[in-house]
C-alpha cells in the first residue's frame, strides 16, 4: 500500500507525535509499504527533512507556546492537494492533541473522502473534551471520578471533592499541564498552569490506587497493562523519559478483574462512539473498583508507548499492529462509503 503518515502538528504534544510518527514510518516501511512522511505543520518531508525531524527525541517538558506559534502558518487543507499524496490509499494519523486528534482534521478528511486511521470526527471531539466524555462514561454505567469545571473556588473543591484533586486541561493529552493538588494553598497556581494549555480546566477527585490501561483494537480488548510511575502521578515526564515508569503487560490482576476492566473499556469505547483503535485508562482503588479516567483516540505509538506494548502482549508485533490499524480503517471507510 501507499500510506501517508501524518504527525507533528502544532499541539503541546508535538514532540510526542513526532516520536510516534518516526516509529510508524519505520514499521510500515519494514513491511514493504510505500510511506510518505508528513508533518502537518510543515508539509510533506523530503529524505533530509525526514531524518532531521524523526530522529529527535521527546524532551522532559512539552514545547512552549512561542515555539508552537511559529509553526502555525501553514494551510492544513493544502496537505490534501500535495502531489506527493497522489495514489495514497490511507492516512495513518500519528497526531496527538489539538486539531489533529480533536476532530477538526477528521472532519476535513471526511469532506474530501480520504480514508484515515483512528476514530471519526464525532468520537474524536467527544473523547478530547474530558467533561463531555465523563458524562457519557457515567451514563454508560462506567465509574469515573467526580469533577468540577473551573473557575471554582478552593473551598467548594474541598467540600465537594475533598483533597487531593487532579487539576488538568479539559482538552489535552499526555498529562500536559496536569497537577496533583494536595490542598487549597497550591490550588490556584495549578489552575493557572492548566489554563495555559486550554480554555477549559477540569478539577477531578484524585483516586488513590493502581493505574491500569486497556488497549482496544477493532472491537477487541487487548491485555491489560499496569503503569507504576516513579512520581505520584503518571505525568508527561514519566510517560516519555526512560526509567521514569514501569509498564507491565499483562499486569497482575485476577482473571475476573481483567475481564471486568476489559468489558468496561469496551463500554467506554462504544459510549464515546470510538472506532478502529483506542486506549482507555483507569484507576483501581483498594475496594476493587475501576474508575475510568479518560479515552485516548490516537494513543502514543512511540517505542515506549502503552498501546504497542499491549499489542505485543497479545502476540502482535509493532509493524503488524500498524498494518492492522490501516486494514481496519480501510474496511470501516468502505462500510461508511457504501453502507
Amino acid at each position: 500500500m501507499k500510506i501517508a503518515v501524518l504527525f507533528g502538528g502544532t499541539s503541546a504534544e508535538r514532540a510526542v507525535s513526532i516520536a510516534s510518527g518516526a516509529q510508524v514510518v519505520e514499521a510500515l516501511r519494514k513491511l514493504g509499504h510505500e510511506v510518505v512522511a508528513v508533518d502537518t505543520a510543515r508539509g510533506v518531508l523530503d529524505a533530509e527533512g525526514e531524518a532531521e525531524l524523526l530522529e529527535a527525541g521527546v524532551t522532559a517538558i512539552p514545547p512552549g507556546a512561542e515555539e508552537l506559534d511559529l509553526l502555525r502558518t501553514g494551510d492544513p487543507a493544502a496537505l490534501t492537494r500535495a502531489p506527493e499524496l497522489e495514489g495514497v490509499e490511507i492516512l495513518f494519523l500519528a497526531l496527538h492533541g489539538g486539531d489533529g486528534e480533536g476532530g477538526a482534521l477528521q472532519s476535513l478528511l471526511e469532506m474530501v473522502g480520504l480514508p484515515y486511521t483512528g476514530s471519526g470526527p464525532l468520537g474524536s471531539a467527544i473523547a478530547m473534551d474530558k467533561d463531555i466524555a465523563k458524562r457519557l462514561f457515567r451514563d454508560a454505567g462506567v465509574l469515573t471520578p467526580e469533577w468540577l469545571m473551573a473557575p471554582v473556588p478552593a473551598d467548594q473543591v474541598g467540600a465537594e471533592l475533598g483533597w487531593p484533586v487532579v487539576v488538568k486541561p479539559s482538552k489535552q493529552g499526555s498529562s500536559v499541564g496536569l497537577t496533583v493538588v494536595d490542598g487549597p494553598e497550591s490550588y490556584e497556581a495549578a489552575v493557572e498552569l492548566a489554563f495555559e494549555y486550554d480554555d477549559e480546566v477540569m478539577v477531578e477527585r484524585y483516586i488513590p490506587g493502581r493505574e491500569v490501561t486497556v488497549p482496544i483494537l477493532g472491537e477487541e480488548a487487548l491485555p491489560v497493562g499496569e503503569i507504576i510511575p516513579k512520581k505520584a502521578v503518571f505525568d508527561y515526564e514519566c510517560k516519555y523519559q526512560p526509567g521514569m515508569a514501569e509498564e507491565i503487560f499483562p499486569c497482575d490482576l485476577e482473571p475476573d478483574q481483567a475481564r471486568t476492566v476489559q468489558e468496561l473499556a469496551l463500554k467506554a469505547h462504544r459510549a464515546l462512539k470510538l472506532s478502529n483503535y483506542s486506549r482507555i485508562d483507569f484507576r483501581l482503588d483498594e475496594e476493587g473498583n475501576f474508575w475510568c479516567l479518560e479515552a485516548n483516540t490516537l494513543p502514543g505509538m512511540t517505542a515506549a508507548s502503552l498501546f504497542p506494548k499491549g499489542a505485543r502482549a497479545a502476540g502482535i508485533s509493532f509493524p503488524e499492529v500498524c498494518e492492522r490499524i490501516c486494514t481496519l480503517a480501510l474496511e470501516e471507510h468502505q462500510r461508511r462509503r457504501w453502507g
